[in-house]
């Protein structure tokens, strides 16, 4: 293993680093394909019915698109998008890296979209209730109010999607992405030795997720701010009121 990581280390590199660009653009970009499903699917159906009718057709759309990409396999998916571009172009195939990229955003896209629906239902309606009764607007309440507590709440399984990401990208070798898998395969035909070459890959792997995952958990924890704080009662306090009530907390 020490030998391979010396004589092919670039190469691994070079496979390392495809590997978390598609799993980190893949992420993000699903992550927004996510927020703007998850949004339009919680909008509250308009009073006019050729609206509501547009609204039912959209949901309807979304839902199959997010039952597709969810109920079929992502090295299934590739070759259709990639072999599927190709049949409409005379043969011309797209840019690996680019169908890559395409290929994950839009998986992960369906799975972020129920991620950030169940984040948005999990806020209590009570606030819903609270900000339409000083006059926001559901955009306003959605930007201002709601998404900051849902995206904190769905961060976990935001971190999970990405460390699924890092380490699907492997299948994208059927379509000649050159990631970490690919880089792998290619040396067991220069070396022949299958065993070590790959165990060395599932470390680099487990290096990877495992450090993006500690990476992740600190974010969390940083968004959850302080555990301990105290109020000290209402600011209108004068200066003597509030030190006494200090004192009275020690």
């Amino acid at each position: 293993m020490i030998a391979i990581l010396t004589k092919y280390y670039y190469d691994i590199l070079v496979g390392v680093g495809y590997t978390m660009l598609v799993a980190v653009i893949g992420t993000l970009v699903g992550l927004l394909i996510g927020i703007l499903i998850g949004i339009y699917r919680t909008l509250p159906l308009p009073k006019n019915k050729f609206l509501r009718v547009l609204k039912r057709a959209g949901d309807y759309l979304l839902r199959a698109y997010i039952e597709v990409f969810r109920g079929t396999p992502m090295m299934v998916q590739a070759m259709v998008i990639f072999w599927g571009f190709a049949l409409l172009n005379g043969g011309r195939t797209l840019n690996v890296t680019v169908s890559g990229l395409i290929i994950v955003s839009i998986n992960t896209g369906a799975y972020m979209a129920e991620i950030v629906r169940g984040g948005i239902i999990s806020i209590d309606k009570g606030q819903f209730e609270g900000c339409h009764a000083i006059g926001l607007t559901h955009s306003q309440t959605m930007f201002n109010v709601v998404m900051p507590q849902a995206l904190r709440n769905i961060l976990p399984s935001v971190t999970n999607e990405f460390i699924v990401n890092i380490k699907d990208t492997s299948v994208l070798n059927v379509i000649g992405f050159t990631e970490l898998f690919f880089v792998a395969k290619d040396i067991v035909l220069d070396t022949f030795k299958t065993f070590e070459t790959y165990l060395l890959a599932a470390i680099v792997y487990f290096i990877l997720t495992f450090g993006i995952s500690l990476l992740l958990r600190l974010v969390e924890r940083k968004m959850d701010g302080n555990k301990n704080f105290r109020i000290l009662g209402s600011q209108n306090l004068d200066a003597e009121s509030f030190a006494r009530e200090a004192r009275s907390e020690k």
